[in-house]
């Protein structure tokens, strides 16, 4: 035992050591043991989370401008009824569209000097406070190089000066004189945005459905900190980005048809010439009535002929390369969907759990009814140009890559689980075991190790057979029955396509979902990632909330909220609204519930912002501080080691530098 002690008392002391050579001495120690015990009394920064944005650029654009009201917020907090309704829409707006505001307001305003003087004193009040629970040093850190030290001087209070207000005057005056202005309008406006969220989460689905996934992935490449839970429509993006197959074929499927293959040709640079030209050949005397574009007002529809027959070529694509996929995995329990090999040309009907069914097409010239799901060699010979091009697409990589470093298939956070879809359960709440590569796990287990086979199907590229394999596992991720981030029996799109009963088209929900508002069912959630469940919630993307049906996005009091953020205009009509967002903050928890966001012109032309209805969550009984918090415990524990390297100073034990 003693031999044990003094192995750890060696270990500690190495330790230590090696600390010394970033603070040196007893001064050094001392200082940085009082700034971080300084940073732990300060307020909480704002936490952000969105999720479902599905390719919605614009909207996911302005509410991360505005921080779901934090902004506004912000602004009302600090000019109370000083400034009318319509000047804090005005800042508000120019605070989310500096450059776009600017140009407006250089073409109407008679008198810009004024106006600035005017806009910037507003600016550097509203910088001021969203400076004020952040350290001088991390703000200096936020501070945009070319204005760094005049807005550090403007928005620090400076004793020396007797006065200050001439002082401070002078240095706007003297901006606008120079004609720098417009320049540090636009500087101090983005720092506003940078400081009033810390930290935003997206609880998954970036891509599908709309046209700007990749320009949403270069933002938040951009953003100050981020972190991403996986949805599965990301997963299956970054199945396609490993060269899956059947991922591929999936991404390019509900990119036609939702009319959004300029995604992948101008986003992305992928070359779907190849596809193209096989579905003109291939489908050209060929109906494809049934795979019409669910398309917005932005599409162009001389393309629509052409679009239906990439459609309806690269579903039948799908439907043969999953069909592989599920005959070489039984324990994927996916027969049910092996649907090609059930259907009877004659009759024009399919067999689907026993009950056959007519269908409205079987029209399928490259599916050969004797070993339907082979791919044709001119299929092959497209799938393997297509898969070249989403392999070699540097800027898709760089987008996986990020979404690989800054994301997982769940985060614990501040006391917060946050995941997309579900933890996969029985009818009585108890985990449910799931066969990976002949292995069961359930619960946390299953879903750290369906996130380890991600990222062997990325990286394990010295491994290349269990690579694959892996990648199976990532489309399994996606559809599969038992998937955390699907939480459905089964993905029903052949029948949506073929078959008009809509019995058919039914996907019963994993039983989690009947069981949200058993308390007992999400303390056992909460303990099983190893959370106190008298003070963590559950912040779960996936699913929208119909609201004009009565549904809530709070379950059991705030223990899970349901934040589906409803960007998706597909699911508009179904739910009501424009989806919720989540924002916590030193003083609790904070749900918002959007309209539908017009447009960005419409927001900056007319000032209109999203109208956003917010709900309190939780309010906290006393400031939550970052002593709360994660960063809190960390920092605590920097502490504590400091103070064992400040007593190694005294009793000799580590000599000090000077």
């Amino acid at each position: 035992m003693s031999k044990e002690i003094n192995e750890l008392e060696q270990m500690q002391l190495k330790y230590l050591k090696s600390l010394s050579n970033q603070y040196p001495n007893i001064a050094a120690a001392s200082t940085e043991i009082i700034n971080l015990q300084a940073i732990l009394n300060l307020p909480k920064g704002t936490e952000h989370f969105l999720t479902d944005i599905h390719g919605e650029y614009e909207q996911f654009n302005h509410v991360l401008k505005n921080g779901s009201g934090a902004v506004r917020r912000q602004i009302d907090e600090e000019f109370g009824n000083t400034l009318s309704n319509k000047d804090k829409k005005s800042l508000a707006t120019l605070i989310y569209y500096p450059q776009e505001k600017l140009d407006i307001v250089l073409g109407q305003e008679d008198n810009i000097e004024d106006w600035y003087k005017i806009t910037l004193h507003r600016l550097v009040q509203i910088t001021k406070k969203v400076a004020s629970k952040y350290t001088r040093s991390k703000v200096r850190k936020a501070l945009p190089k070319d204005f760094a030290y005049i807005i550090e001087e403007l928005i620090t209070e400076r004793a020396e000066i007797s006065d200050k207000e001439g002082y401070y005057n002078e240095i706007i005056h003297t901006i606008i004189r120079i004609g720098r202005a417009p320049e540090f309008i636009v500087a101090l406006s983005n720092l506003i945005q940078r400081l009033v969220v810390d930290h935003l989460h997206i609880v998954g689905d970036i891509y599908d459905r709309g046209p700007g996934p990749h320009i949403i992935m270069d933002t938040l490449m951009k953003y100050h900190s981020v972190d991403i839970q996986w949805g599965n429509h990301d997963i299956v993006w970054m199945g396609a980005a490993c060269g899956h197959l059947p991922c591929i074929a999936t991404v390019v499927r509900i990119a036609a048809r939702y009319g959004s293959l300029d995604t992948l040709e101008e986003g992305y640079g992928i070359n779907l010439i190849p596809l193209a030209t096989f579905a003109l050949d291939t489908y050209k005397d060929t109906n494809c009535d049934t795979f019409a574009i669910k398309y917005n007002t932005d599409y162009n529809t001389k393309d629509l002929s052409l679009d239906m027959k990439i459609h309806k070529a690269i579903s039948i694509i799908q439907f043969k390369l999953e069909g592989q996929v599920i005959k070489k995995h039984p324990e994927f329990e996916m027969d049910d969907r092996l649907l090609l090999d059930k259907i009877n040309y004659e009759k024009k009907t399919v067999m689907v759990y026993g009950k056959e069914y007519p269908m409205n097409d079987v029209d399928f010239p490259t599916v050969d009814p004797t070993d339907p799901y082979n791919l044709t060699p001119d299929e092959e010979q497209v799938m393997a140009r297509i898969q070249q091009a989403f392999v070699k697409c540097e800027k898709l990589q760089r987008h996986v890559r990020f979404l690989f470093s800054n994301g997982g298939l769940y985060k614990v956070h501040n006391s917060n689980l946050l995941y997309h879809g579900c933890v996969p359960m029985d009818e009585k709440g108890n985990f449910k075991a799931v066969d990976v590569d002949g292995k069961r796990y359930r619960g946390k287990e299953l879903y750290d190790i369906l996130d380890n086979y991600a990222r062997k199907g990325y990286y394990s590229k010295n491994d290349p057979a269990g690579m694959r394999r892996a990648q199976d596992y990532i489309w399994y991720i996606w559809a599969g029955p038992n998937s955390p981030v699907f939480g459905k029996d089964k993905m029903a799109t052949f029948e949506r396509y073929f078959i008009e009963d809509k019995e058919t088209h039914k996907e019963i929900k994993n039983s989690y979902y009947s069981l949200l508002d058993n308390e007992e069912v999400l303390n056992r959630i909460l303990e099983e990632f190893g959370l106190d469940t008298h003070k963590s919630h559950i912040i779960n993307g996936h699913v929208p909330v119909e609201l004009k049906k009565g549904e809530s996005p709070i379950k059991c009091d705030g223990k899970l909220l349901i934040i589906d953020g409803g960007f998706s205009k597909a699911y508009q009509s179904k739910t009501g609204i424009a989806g919720y967002t989540l924002v916590a903050n030193s003083h609790g928890m904070r749900l918002v519930a959007h309209e539908p966001f017009e447009s960005t012109e419409a927001a900056i032309l007319h000032e209109s912002d999203i109208f956003s209805d917010s709900t309190v969550v939780e309010v906290a009984a006393n400031r939550i501080r970052v002593s709360d918090t994660d960063i809190g415990r960390e920092l605590r524990e920097s502490i504590k080691q400091l103070e064992l390297l400040l007593q190694a100073y005294r009793d000799g034990s580590i000599v000090e530098k000077q």
